[in-house]
């Protein structure tokens, strides 16, 4: 299966620390001379307009359109060129006083969907494929993961497709915290495992669920964490989604 190309970059300004979402937005300060600075840069590259559309996983136009077309792009696509001209949005908008957003790169090796059953969860290494998220400091001495959502398990939260990150917490030793979401592991007597992302919640009484965010019926039953599963399955947190990057 050929790796997405829409995973380039696929981030937005307006970073929100209480719940580590990227916004999708305009992108600001577009006046003045931002046009010519893509053009130097495709130059540098030795790109073409399409060839640097194809590389930013934004179809064969993307950037005819924003160049000639005068269509305003939204600051997630603009990134995502700005990774594949090696420079940052500051300099590309003009903002010589902004500083760099810098991205880290996180390798996508595994999905979570629920109702599936399987040994491992992680993709073959052919099939794994990159995303980028900020180089955030609260987060730079911890190991990021990532999966691909599947399946309407979690479809009011996260489309599919959609790239989870997160910190596993066997490394950073955290306690988990009702109002975020985690990594969920469900593991049958037999060795197969499901994976799915659930939602943390503390009742009135204290006690802890994982609650599924699904339209789906099939998909709707909590999960006590302290009662685990009536069927026997073993039930662990095992780590604590920090980024969301879904797809255009």
């Amino acid at each position: 299966m050929p790796k997405p190309s829409w995973a380039k970059a696929h981030l937005s300004m307006g970073y929100n620390p209480s719940d580590f979402r990227w916004h999708v937005g305009q992108c600001p300060s577009m006046s003045g001379g931002w046009k010519e600075r893509v053009r130097q840069a495709l130059d540098e590259q030795g790109l073409s307009m399409k060839e640097a559309s194809i590389a930013a996983g934004m179809g064969e136009t993307f950037v005819r359109d924003i160049l000639e077309r005068d269509r305003t792009p939204k600051i997630d696509h603009f990134m995502s060129l700005a990774v594949v001209l090696k420079k940052p949005v500051s300099f590309l908008l003009g903002e010589a006083k902004s500083p760099e957003i810098k991205l880290r790169r996180v390798e996508v090796r595994a999905f979570v969907q629920a109702g599936i059953w399987e040994e491992s969860w992680e993709w073959l290494t052919e099939r794994r494929y990159d995303v980028f998220v900020p180089d955030d400091a609260e987060l730079k001495s911890k190991p990021l993961y990532a999966a691909e959502t599947r399946g309407p398990s979690m479809n009011k939260r996260y489309p599919e497709n959609t790239v989870v990150v997160f910190t596993k917490l066997i490394e950073t030793r955290e306690r988990p915290i009702p109002g975020k979401r985690y990594i969920v592991e469900r593991k049958r007597a037999s060795g197969e495992v499901e994976h799915t992302v659930k939602l943390l919640h503390k009742d009135d009484n204290g006690r802890l669920w994982l609650l599924p965010e699904s339209t789906d019926p099939l998909f709707q039953a909590p999960i006590s964490l302290e009662d685990g599963m009536h069927d026997g399955d073993e039930v662990t947190v095992i780590g604590k989604v920090v980024y969301a990057i879904s797809k255009e």
